[in-house]
């Protein structure tokens, strides 16, 4: 399926889910969609995934979602967008849908609800309790029914934004899939998935800090994805708070802080507004209460510069919150007592609520206080804010909500009342403690009205563990003694000096301790640091070398290359050059053969003819020697017969049983008596006799079958014969002895016809 063409692969799926097999179409589709073939986007592939995540959501396949979106997202990134917009859209909404319909189906839907985690597998009680019972509640039936769904469309928001994360040309729906993931959270209470999915946004960000080579990487300093970052943040702490999840709230706002200092940019002062407020919030739950009066007063500044519809009253209950604020403070300094180490972390602490909020203090080594009580109150003077106060006696009681801005709370200033009556106790006490010595419970309850008498122990023994009164509590006479009960004598005297004095000591170690540990801190660092850069060095060493070694044995790979090519194109060459000189040597030898073959045969023709010539001449010979004898007989008159001297004269009768060649035989009448005399052997005798191959222009008779077999004619090349030495024939050899020929017949060529001399 994954080599056929799209068109073809949905048909088929739509075949497979008409026959109630789903599982096949599924697998065919996701063959399709993870097929190399398929890497570039076309109109087909958005139809088919448009029912590839209808199958994902109908069989509540979340695995095969994720891998067929993030296949189609390399498809589509870089040529249409929006074709992965609309399926992704499209996925989240039947998703969605599905949730709904299951929990339309579910009538008791906070106990079908009741799940802590919806990653984690059922509970072991859950599985022992489904095994007991012979019929499972209608609880467990419900939650069967809508928590698959519920994780289903968990994993379709986490699926989403892992293949949205990080990418500028889908910010804009990775930060609606957040504020649709938010109110997921929010609407069913799922505070552990909201932390998950707090941590996975951070994550991200984190991430794209870290890899700033990434392609398509959004630019945090554009005004469009920085103001996309902040709004999901802003709704992250929102939803926190809402939530009640104060630790993850007061992380929503460091995030907030921190995206603020990488592009160093403040944001509107709307959203300031919203991240103020939750401060407030968050610090009161927390019992920080001078940080609750800091986040007030900069509020109550931002909302007095920037809100231009702020009206007098909303900016009168804000400053009441900020003067209510510094009020509920402890009078007293806590830090009083601590050790050194807590003081440090305090110091710490402070510094870092101190960026949060947005007051630039300097760490002071010996200075502790860097938030103080005595030092907001005296700010709040010097700004002005006391002027700006409602009548708190009138408005203590009531909640107020701005009119002039919806993102600040309602201002509580009720919510107030308990540390204001536990300053007034405090306050109390130490005034009667400059005034009375002892006085009883009951004239002391009477004094504060809206605390039990344990109430006022507990907050007098905090009090005094702070050194800001001094009083004890004697239940067996029923009195509060106040003041130092103590005789100041000369050996008291003595040890609190020594006391003092050990203490200084203590608080001296501790400093030298502090400053040993820092040097050594130092020294580790630095050592660390040294150890850090000898292997950053020894790992480059070895980076170098790997790249030495590399291109090395790439070059030498590259040179072993060459040369094989080198080799086997001389191989070739070399082979070419003896293919071609085996063929010269061969055309050579045998045109050498064949001249030889031709030399051997004019050799043999040669003595055949001068074999015959021999011959000839022999019997030539013979028979002059017998007409010699002949004629010598004959020149005895008395031995030549009458007959024949009458009849040939010259010639003599030859004697019976003897042989007579021809010429003497057939001599005509009319020659002459006297017969020629030998010729010289040595000399080639004229021919006496006329050509009998050019007579009456006939055509010579085919040549001897010893220089052809058969039909086969005699080698007609000229040139070579010549060449290699042989006689060379006439231009015009097939006209030898022709009406044209002018070349005289050679004697020595054999006739195949029959030798008249022989008959």
């Amino acid at each position: 399926m994954s080599n056929a063409k799209p068109e073809k692969a949905l048909k088929r799926a739509e075949e497979l889910i008409n026959v109630g097999q789903k599982e096949d179409a599924l697998q065919a589709l996701h063959n399709l969609i993870t097929s190399k073939r398929y890497r570039a986007w076309q109109k087909p592939l958005e139809r088919i995934m448009f029912k590839y995540v209808e199958l994902c959501v109908d069989m509540r396949k979340s695995r095969f979602a994720k891998d067929g979106l993030i296949q189609y997202r390399i498809a589509c990134q870089q040529v249409n967008v929006s074709s992965l917009e609309e399926v992704i859209k499209h996925f989240m909404h039947l998703s969605t849908e599905k949730d709904e319909q299951a929990r339309s189906q579910a009538q008791a839907l906070e106990e079908a609800l009741d799940v802590d985690d919806l990653e984690a597998d059922k509970r072991p009680e859950d599985l022992v309790l489904s095994y007991v019972s012979g019929e499972k509640g209608k609880d467990r039936s419900e939650r069967e029914l809508v928590t698959p769904w519920f994780k289903f469309l968990w994993e379709t928001y986490r699926t989403v934004l892992e293949i949205l994360r990080n990418n500028s040309k889908l910010e804009a729906l990775y930060a609606m899939t957040a504020h649709r993931a938010f109110q997921f959270c929010k609407q069913y209470k799922r505070t552990t998935e909201f932390q998950r999915l707090c941590e996975i946004i951070r994550l991200h960000l984190a991430n794209l800090n870290k890899y700033r080579d990434q392609r398509d990487r959004p630019e945090l300093s554009a005004p469009e994805s920085l103001q996309l970052y902040l709004d999901t943040r802003f709704e992250q702490l929102k939803i926190a708070t809402e939530l009640g999840l104060w630790q993850e709230a007061f992380c929503s706002v460091e995030d907030i802080h921190g995206l603020m200092s990488i592009v160093k940019k403040t944001p509107k002062a709307s959203l300031m507004v919203v991240y103020y407020a939750k401060l407030t919030e968050i610090f009161w739950i927390s019992g920080s209460y001078l940080y609750h009066a800091y986040a007030w007063f900069k509020l109550f500044i931002l909302q007095k510069s920037f809100n231009k519809n702020l009206s007098q009253k909303d900016l009168q209950l804000i400053a009441s919150s900020v003067v209510l604020a510094a009020l509920s403070v402890s009078p007293y300094d806590q830090t009083r007592g601590a050790s050194h180490l807590e003081l440090e972390n305090e110091k710490e602490r402070d510094l870092r609520m101190a960026n949060v909020i947005g007051f630039n203090l300097e760490p002071k080594l010996e200075n502790r206080e860097v938030f103080s009580r005595s030092s907001f109150i005296t700010e709040l003077v010097s700004k002005g804010v006391l002027i700006y106060t409602a009548s708190i006696d009138e408005n203590i009681k009531t909640r107020w909500k701005l009119a002039s801005d919806s993102s600040v709370p309602e201002v509580q200033l009720s919510q107030y009342v308990p540390a204001l009556e536990k300053l007034a106790t405090l306050r109390l006490l130490k005034q009667v403690s400059q005034v009375y010595q002892t006085m009883k419970f009951e004239s002391l309850s009477q004094m504060i009205p809206f605390f039990y008498f344990s109430m006022v122990e507990k907050i007098s023994v905090d009090a005094v563990k702070h050194n800001f009164i001094a009083m004890k509590v004697d239940h067996m006479k029923g009195v509060v003694q106040f003041g130092n009960m103590e005789k100041l004598t000369k050996q008291t005297l003595i040890e609190r000096a020594m006391t003092e004095q050990l203490k200084e000591r203590h608080e001296q170690e501790k400093r030298l301790q502090k400053l040993e540990v820092e040097l050594s801190r130092q020294r580790h660092d630095g050592d660390l640091k040294e150890k850090n850069s000898l292997a950053r060095m020894l790992e480059n060493k070895m980076v170098f070398q790997e790249r030495v070694m590399s291109r090395r044995q790439a070059e030498f790979h590259q040179r072993r290359v060459e040369r094989e090519e080198r080799i086997k194109q001389i191989i070739q060459a070399r082979k070419q050059e003896r293919d071609i000189k085996r063929e010269k040597i061969f055309y050579v030898r045998s045109d050498e053969e064949r001249i030889k073959k031709l030399h051997e045969e004019e050799e043999a023709r040669k003595r055949e003819e001068a074999k015959r010539t021999r011959i000839g001449r022999e019997r030539e010979a013979e028979a002059r020697s017998s007409l010699g004898k002949v004629n010598r007989g004959l020149s005895r008159p008395s031995e030549i017969p009458a007959g024949t001297r009458a009849t040939e004269p010259g010639v003599a009768a030859p004697s019976p049983g003897k042989y007579v060649p021809r010429f003497q035989r057939e001599r005509p009448e009319s020659s002459g008596p006297a017969s020629p005399s030998e010729p010289d052997r040595w000399v080639k005798p004229a021919p006496s006799e006329p050509d009998r191959w050019t007579a009456g222009k006939r055509a010579p008779p085919p040549q001897s079958d010893r220089w052809t077999s058969g039909s086969r004619a005699p080698p007609q090349d000229s040139d070579r014969l010549v060449n290699g030495g042989s006689r060379a024939l006439p231009p015009d050899s097939d006209s030898l002895g022709g009406a044209g020929g002018s070349i005289r017949p050679e004697p020595w060529r054999p006739s195949r016809s029959r030798n008249p001399q022989r008959g």
